[in-house]
């Protein structure tokens, strides 16, 4: 089995097709992810993403699944969505029954400009925040979804929804307390 070496302060050890700042929200052979990447950051965000508190949320609308985020010390306000795109993935790169039997979500934060991953933790999510997770990728699996017909329904979704307006219909929320301690 392969090892990845997820270590602060080293280059992010997987390739990130989206460039830029913002979340993505991943499930594949490397199982659930979530990867904030920002372009300004401090001490102080790396310490509130390592053991602040947040909020998750799932949305789904016309077959695509947004995970929403909100981190008490790096956003002031508001939330942040991240499409989980499948669509995107060859088909040895989905994630397996056995990948998706584990409740861990990765999170990592990563300078968006150097490719640095400044803060990493793990959460556990809870049975139905993950089982929405699995049917939404059961469903997709007989999907054919092309990457431009996925892009289009992502953008159209975006021109009509906020992601606060996301998080109000939310199929699944979990809160992720303070993690003193760690």
């Amino acid at each position: 089995m392969d090892y990845t070496n997820f270590e602060v302060g080293q280059k992010f050890p997987l390739p990130i097709r989206e460039q830029g700042d913002g979340g993505l929200f991943q499930a594949d052979v490397n199982g659930l992810m979530f990867i904030l990447k920002l372009s300004r950051t401090d001490v102080i965000a790396w310490e509130a993403f390592r053991t602040g508190k947040m909020e998750l949320a799932l949305y789904e609308e016309d077959g695509v699944l947004f995970f929403l985020y909100q981190i008490d010390g790096i956003f002031k306000e508001g939330w942040g969505d991240a499409p989980l795109g499948l669509a995107l993935l060859k088909p040895e790169e989905w994630p397996t029954e056995e990948i998706l039997q584990d409740k861990t979500l990765h999170l990592y934060l990563v300078d968006s400009n150097l490719s640095v991953l400044l803060s990493l933790r793990q959460v556990q999510l809870d049975d139905g925040f993950h089982q929405v997770i699995r049917d939404y990728v059961a469903g997709q699996k007989g999907a054919k979804l092309s990457p431009k017909a996925y892009t289009e329904k992502v953008h159209r979704i975006w021109q009509g929804l906020t992601s606060a307006a996301m998080r109000e219909k939310a199929v699944a929320a979990q809160k992720v307390p303070l993690a003193l301690g760690h």
